[in-house]
C-alpha cells in the first residue's frame, strides 16, 4: 500500500510539474511504468469530469 501511495505522490508531482529530474529517475526505478501509467489515466479522467461538471453546474445556474 505503501508503494501505491508513493506512486500517486508521484503523479500528482508531475502532474503539477513540480517533479525533480531524480526523484522521477528514481521513481522509475521502484515503480512498475505500467502502475504509474494506469494512476495517471485514471487521475486524468478524474480530472476531465470534474471540469465537466463545474463547466455544467456553472452553465445551468
Amino acid at each position: 500500500m505503501l508503494q501505491f501511495f508513493s506512486a500517486l505522490q508521484s503523479v500528482l508531482a508531475a502532474f503539477f510539474g513540480v517533479q525533480s529530474e531524480s526523484k522521477r529517475n528514481s521513481d522509475f526505478k521502484k515503480h512498475s511504468p505500467y502502475s504509474i501509467i494506469i494512476i495517471a489515466i485514471v487521475l486524468f479522467i478524474v480530472f476531465v469530469f470534474s471540469i465537466y461538471a463545474i463547466v455544467a453546474l456553472v452553465v445551468n445556474t
